[in-house]
């Protein structure tokens, strides 16, 4: 019989802490499940490590390509199940997952994807507590929709998702970007549902070695690129396309929007709240105030990334009647 969910495990070179985590994943109260662990190539001892487990639903796969996304195209294509889970080597799922997610899932046929509140550990540095707080309030459907060029809404390994949907989607990608959220922004524009649970459903180790923060995919350019792709075909922003404004003036906000507007796109206006700003003229087009949108009604893309200043845009935005996910996005 096919199990009710896959879990889907690529490692390479995880042995200090796959133990940990298939630990976590044998003790779920849902116990209907496969684990499919890929190995990419792993040069440590990994393979010693798994090999202390002897549980049945347990199935060791090589990566026949190299890299994470062969590696979890391999795994998509091994699954017996039609629910998948995602869990990567190095982090820990609370006991009730897999039975929380499978339960929503079979409820709701139209959700393609559905993640969790996430919790990091060992604490929290830099900027990433700021992230973490956007990504943990950004749960239902309307939120995701309305806010999925700011960030990628999604820890990878806390969605379980409807297989045949990602893979008629076209599976994983392999390319010069962040492999989860390009996944996350092709589901979108393909009009599929997605959404998250509330309850904390993964302890996501954050480490200086994480791919999110050493990998090439993951610079701030690779990001400002896809979202600039996505973006240039969103039917909320081509519906106005010929009469959009961008909210922010500065010289790193132009460089981010630059990407969108090298693909042809032209603002009525920059907005800003610089005095010294405004007036000004970029590129031929004005900076103007916010008062502006008084008298012009025009669809607003926010490229202003400080979470704080976002949130004051968005207020100022609604103040004027501005609708979020349809009359104007935040970018990030």
């Amino acid at each position: 019989m096919r199990p009710a969910v896959t879990v889907l495990l690529p490692v390479r070179n995880g042995a200090a802490t796959i133990a940990e985590c298939v630990r976590s994943v044998l003790a779920q109260t849902l116990d209907d499940f496969e684990l499919i662990v890929v190995d990419d190539h792993s040069g440590d001892e990994t393979h010693v490590a798994l090999g202390s487990f002897t549980d049945s639903r347990i199935r060791i796969l090589p990566n026949p390509g190299r890299g994470l996304v062969s590696a979890l195209n391999t795994g998509l294509l091994a699954a017996r199940a039609n629910l998948v889970a995602r869990m990567d080597a190095d982090d820990r799922m609370a006991p009730i997952r897999l039975e929380r997610q499978h339960h929503y899932l079979t409820r709701h046929n139209t959700t393609a994807l559905l993640g969790s509140r996430v919790e990091k550990f060992p604490a929290v540095t830099d900027g990433y507590q700021e992230y973490l707080d956007w990504q943990n309030n950004c749960l239902t459907a309307a939120d995701i929709d309305a806010e999925i060029f700011v960030e990628s809404p999604f820890a990878h390994p806390s969605v379980m998702f409807r297989r045949d949907v990602v893979r008629a989607a076209g599976g994983y990608r392999h390319g010069d970007f962040p492999e989860d959220y390009e996944l996350w922004l092709r589901l979108h524009r393909l009009g599929r549902r997605m959404e998250k649970l509330p309850e904390f459903l993964l302890q996501w180790r954050d480490t200086p070695r994480r791919l999110s923060r050493t990998s090439p995919r993951f610079r701030r350019a690779a990001f400002d690129e896809l979202r600039a792709v996505y973006l240039a075909t969103d039917p909320r922003f081509r519906a106005h396309a010929g009469k959009f404004a961008i909210w922010g003036a500065g010289r790193r906000t132009r460089q981010r929007c630059s990407r969108l507007l090298e693909k042809g796109f032209r603002p009525r206006a920059w907005i800003d709240i610089d005095p010294r700003k405004i007036g000004n003229r970029l590129d031929g087009v004005p900076v103007v105030a916010p008062e502006w949108l008084e008298r012009n009604r025009v669809f607003v893309l926010s490229y202003v990334s400080n979470h704080g200043a976002r949130e004051d845009i968005a207020g100022t935005l609604h103040a004027l009647g501005y609708r979020r996910g349809e009359d104007y996005l935040a970018v990030g």
